[in-house]
């Protein structure tokens, strides 16, 4: 067997692809720029926070995702890893309530 053919099929044997990594480290590089960005905006307070809380989400998928390879995990296990973010968006709905 070829070596192209044993690398092909080792990710194969996984039943997915690997996912590209540089690509989403790119994603998640301009997500830190626009968070940057958007702190520095002359808008009110409350919308900084909201946007920068949706980005952060978003990056924590992200790298949740394909970093920690959840995305090609059985479904049980990806529940396991969801199951405290209702109390975490408790939490964020608190303090934000302190502040508004």
């Amino acid at each position: 067997m070829s070596e192209a053919g044993a690398h092909a099929g080792a990710a194969d044997d996984h039943g997915h692809e690997h996912p590209k990594y540089m690509l989403i480290w790119l994603y998640l590089f301009i997500l830190t720029v626009v968070e940057v960005f958007v702190a520095f905006l002359g808008i009110p307070k409350w919308m900084i926070v909201i946007a920068l809380l949706i980005m952060a989400v978003w990056k924590a998928l992200l790298v949740a995702l394909y970093y920690m390879h959840l995305k090609f995990e059985p479904n049980r296990l990806r529940l396991v890893a969801l199951a405290p973010l209702p109390a975490v968006a408790i939490m964020i709905i608190a303090i934000m309530m302190e502040y508004v």
